[in-house]
């Protein structure tokens, strides 16, 4: 039982049109946890952050952020949250910095933090030397990333919400970004929730990880006791077997 939650989810659904692509899933993210949603494509990891980022309400079930009701009291949450979309993107004809700039000026504007000192956390936390002052347009995936990363972490959330934050990304920078979002993490107390189909990296990044298929969560818990659980030697491993055991019973 988590005793300080940051975020609690209770049977949460949601369909488009006839199709439901959540369940009624639950789980519960502890304060300054890095929580991981894991699963293949179409298995609800992306609704759920929309539903946590305030962006699409459920249709049946309830979730909560520090206390607060996201749909109820959704523009509490927001000032509490950080989203990071997998298809992210940020103005080409700026510069980098004048980037984060421009978001640290935007988000001191709502929130009422400090404009300076955000910036100079995402100049630190995207870590693109002098290249920081060249166009967006002339980055490659990878330095955008991190840009985008640098963008959502600087705020100092409450909450990180990242959907797929190293997708298509080479070995290098993926490596770079989990590490950045781990010690972040740890540095400043914030909590994560990060969705991946990359089950081998959420196993290197998440303190816990709940294993999603179909709109369902077949199992929550550290990703050591889920090898245990299963006898398996990764959570590749571990998915395949829960999700047989749902499947065929």
């Amino acid at each position: 039982m988590i005793k300080d939650l940051a975020v609690n989810v209770l049977n949460l659904e949601k369909a488009y049109g006839r199709v439901w692509a959540l369940k009624g899933i639950s789980f519960s993210i502890g304060k300054g946890e890095i929580f991981g949603l894991i699963g293949p494509n179409g298995a609800g990891k992306s609704t759920t952050l929309k539903i946590l980022a305030t962006l699409i309400p459920p249709d049946r079930g309830r979730a909560e952020m520090m206390g607060h009701d996201v749909v109820r009291e959704s523009e509490k949450v927001r000032r509490l949250i950080s989203y990071l979309p997998e298809e992210a993107g940020a103005y080409k004809n700026l510069t980098g910095y004048e980037y984060l700039r421009f978001m640290a000026r935007l988000y001191s504007n709502a929130t009422g933090k400090d404009e300076g000192e955000m910036l100079e956390l995402g100049v630190e936390l995207a870590g693109l030397g002098t290249r920081l002052y060249d166009k967006v347009a002339t980055y490659s995936k990878g330095m955008t990333r991190k840009l985008l990363l640098a963008r959502a972490l600087m705020v100092v959330p409450r909450l990180a919400i990242l959907d797929e934050p190293t997708s298509g990304l080479d070995i290098v920078n993926a490596y770079e970004i989990r590490k950045r979002i781990k010690e972040f993490s740890r540095e400043q107390g914030v909590s994560v929730l990060v969705s991946s189909h990359n089950m081998l990296e959420v196993e290197f990044l998440c303190d816990r990880v709940a294993i999603m298929h179909k709109g369902l969560i077949v199992e929550t818990g550290t990703p050591e006791e889920l090898k245990a659980k299963y006898g398996a030697e990764n959570l590749e491993e571990v998915f395949v077997k829960a999700s047989r055991r749902v499947t065929y019973g």
